[in-house]
């Protein structure tokens, strides 16, 4: 089966949980929802085997595979992430906004939900999650009621909730937006900070 991919890089994760922690980045093409502070350019790519995809991210030495977008759920299954395990020897983490199901086999699930901060065409398909579990749940902050994202989590479980200030081009605009979701933090610290990181690196 060939997958459309949008581009494989390797850097160091930005946000969340692993932030810091060198990984190659498979980027995968298309995405089920429309949000209107999208900050990603992942329409194109090209058409890429199992085989390929393998070859390409065994020639970064890294100990884990981010399995991004869009919403790389579109594009993988079991046999993907069990060709991938058994061909690379890493562990697979994935980011995904939950509407579809993502394979038992991955060691790492970041959820972002985007429940009522959809387009109105995709706001129905956010509203319901698919998810089996998150080991981190990442919330971009757009001022948002931000109390449901914590019934997210599973009886008992120790989901680390990550809040995030929603990027926009504007220096001015996102100061706002940081200032806003620091002190959402601070007032609440049930929630962590998440910074894009490597937007102030200046790396990909």
């Amino acid at each position: 089966m060939a997958r459309r991919i949008n581009e494989i890089f390797y850097s160091l994760q930005g946000e969340g949980a692993h932030t810091g922690v060198p990984c190659v980045f498979v980027r995968f093409s298309g995405c089920n929802l429309r949000c209107p502070f999208c900050d990603t350019a992942h329409e194109r790519g090209v058409e890429m085997t199992d085989a390929e995809i393998i070859d390409y991210v065994n020639t970064y030495s890294c100990e884990w595979i981010v399995l991004t977008g869009g919403e790389p759920s579109l594009w993988i299954d079991d046999d993907f992430i069990r060709a991938l395990h058994i061909g690379t020897g890493k562990k697979i983490a994935i980011e995904t906004n939950g509407t579809r199901r993502v394979p038992d086999e991955i060691d790492w699930i970041t959820l972002s939900p985007k429940i009522g901060m959809t387009e109105a065409a995709s706001a129905a398909e956010a509203s319901v999650l698919r998810v089996q579990r998150a080991d981190e749940i990442k919330v971009v902050d757009i001022g948002q009621d931000l109390e449901p994202y914590f019934h997210l989590r599973q009886a008992g479980s120790t989901t680390a909730m990550f809040l995030q200030p929603c990027f926009v081009p504007d220096p001015e605009r996102y100061g706002a937006n940081v200032a806003r979701t620091v002190s959402r933090v601070k007032s609440d610290p049930r929630w962590r900070l998440s910074l894009q990181t490597h937007r102030y690196l200046g790396i990909p």
